[in-house]
């Protein structure tokens, strides 16, 4: 039998948690403060301790300091309200398990319990993991139901804005479903003109068109037996999708080219980061399509929604980013956890990881302060005055936004190509192609 510590001073709140852990067969103390649970803690050790952040005598982490001197192995889970999330930053590094917001429902505190004792598989895809970080009540929602509908062929309609993971939880889908084990394959709609993503959707048959001097399957037969990602679907030209739309229907492929059609058993997922009723309003989208794809809607809520899942996420970014040489180090000031809280994060995950990644490359300390976020955010907070000039080519852009680049890290090469997402070489050579003076030998 499982033993747990429940520590809260609020009284409500351990008997609930004492009536659902002992109802699921746990063994239970409660605690209404620091003292009271390190006094029953040093008579009786447990595998668990779950407590509150803020109490009257005391917070949560005397709690997890007086229990790991009697107990270093025992798991110690968080519960806090918003408001003291900085707190909760300081609570996962000195060693706590895990924290959850507050109102938290007992099942999940139950899954995270078994998890942590090591009794259920973590079920996060240790590439991918960004994606499943999130306890607010519409994303745990979101998950469960993605997992419902994965065990159907559904075709599935995935709408939310850019950066909150829409291919990703293409991917959660297929792996949840039944064709986990044929092919995941995806196209973006919006990465080929017309001609070749005909092409490249349906395929064509040697001498379809000049220069065709092989048969190609298209990404509906590479797919099949699997699930098939059309994301940003909202960039599909008009005169291509009464053929997706047979497609879909008839689950047969016209091949350019071919006299036959070839069938096909294909999952299909599409996303997209626009209203596709309000594309139906202005001729941009077919209505007939828009209702094929719409079997199952789903909807990824942004993190402006979903605030208490910011710093979780931060730290997350924060340990993939930072550099082998000072792995484990570095961390969040509690001013700046402030501010990534109140954040609006218009590229939402995305752009997090992004500031996460550039103010790992910008700090020269153990600490990522709040003068950070003023100094990466600007750009992203820039007004239209800011935005580049219509007709400015692709090559001024990458130019100027090297020199900026450069002048924020003062000519450091390294960073610069840190903070741009390329590689060391990449800045060298656009240095010497735009003919930019040397700033540092970095």
């Amino acid at each position: 039998m499982s033993h747990v510590l429940v520590v809260d001073d609020e009284a409500s709140m351990c008997r609930a948690l004492d009536a659902n852990f002992r109802r699921r067969g746990w063994r239970v103390t409660t605690a209404n403060g620091v003292a009271d649970a390190l006094a029953k803690f040093r008579t009786a050790p447990c595998g668990l301790v779950v407590t509150d952040m803020r109490m009257g005598d005391g917070d949560g982490l005397a709690v997890l300091q007086g229990v790991r001197d009697v107990a270093p192995n025992t798991a110690v889970i968080f519960l806090t309200a918003y408001g003291s999330v900085p707190e909760a930053v300081t609570a996962m590094r000195e060693g706590a398990c895990d924290y959850l917001m507050k109102p938290v429902s007992f099942e999940l505190l139950e899954e995270r319990a078994q998890r942590i004792l090591g009794r259920i598989p973590c079920e996060v895809d240790p590439e991918e993991p960004q994606f499943f970080i999130g306890e607010s009540p519409a994303f745990r929602d979101l998950i469960t139901k993605a997992k419902h509908v994965a065990q159907t062929d559904a075709d599935i309609l995935i709408e939310a804005e850019s950066g909150t993971g829409k291919e990703l939880l293409a991917r959660l889908i297929h792996r949840a479903s039944p064709r986990a084990s044929r092919p995941f394959v995806a196209v973006n709609c919006s990465a080929f003109p017309e001609s070749l993503l005909e092409s490249e959707l349906f395929g064509h048959v040697r001498g379809a068109f000049t220069g065709a001097m092989a048969a190609k399957p298209g990404k509906f037969q590479v797919a099949d037996g699997g699930t098939l990602l059309l994301d940003e679907i909202g960039e599909m030209p008009l005169s291509l999708q009464p053929k997706l739309l047979r497609v879909l229907q008839e689950r047969e492929v016209d091949r350019l080219g071919d006299t036959r059609p070839v069938p096909i058993d294909v999952r299909v997922i599409a996303t997209t980061n626009r209203s596709l009723p309000s594309q139906i309003e202005t001729g941009a989208f077919r209505a007939d399509l828009f209702y094929r794809l719409n079997v199952i809607p789903l909807s990824i809520p942004p993190l402006s929604e979903r605030r208490g899942d910011i710093l979780r996420l931060a730290e997350h970014f924060l340990r993939k980013f930072e550099p082998a040489s000072k792995r484990g180090q570095l961390r969040i000031s509690a001013e700046l956890a402030a501010a990534l809280c109140e954040h609006d994060w218009p590229g939402n995950v995305r752009e997090l990881a992004n500031f996460i990644r550039r103010a790992v490359a910008l700090t020269h300390g153990a600490t990522l302060g709040v003068d950070l976020f003023g100094s990466v955010t600007r750009t992203q907070a820039a007004t239209p005055t800011d935005r580049p000039r219509a007709g400015t080519t692709l090559e001024d852009m990458e130019r100027q936004l090297l020199e900026a680049t450069l002048e924020a890290t003062k000519g450091n090469r390294t960073r610069t190509a840190e903070m741009m997402g390329v590689s060391l070489r990449t800045v060298r050579n656009k240095i010497r192609e735009y003919g930019l003076a040397p700033k540092g030998a970095a």
